[in-house]
């Protein structure tokens, strides 16, 4: 996601290859789990129907990663 918005500002190459999303507003684009109800309807996205719900928490993701990196550096 963070590369997305960094790279592709206004999502025009999700909205390319990804055309399930494609009419989400620009600000939803890398992230369409966290639109308002409202701004996913006007979409036609469904979560876990047109578009699926995410695998991963990247929040959670994250720490379990820097946890690894951790043992990895102390030698654990």
């Amino acid at each position: 996601m963070t590369q997305g918005r960094r790279y592709d500002r206004d999502g025009a190459c999700v909205r390319r290859w990804v055309p399930e999303i494609a009419r989400l507003d620009t600000r939803y684009v890398h992230a369409p789990w966290e639109a308002t109800p409202a701004a996913l309807a006007a979409a036609d996205v469904a979560l876990g129907g047109t578009y699926p719900e995410p695998i991963v928490d990247d929040g959670e993701a994250c720490l379990r990663a820097l946890a690894a990196c951790d043992v990895v550096r102390s030698g654990r």
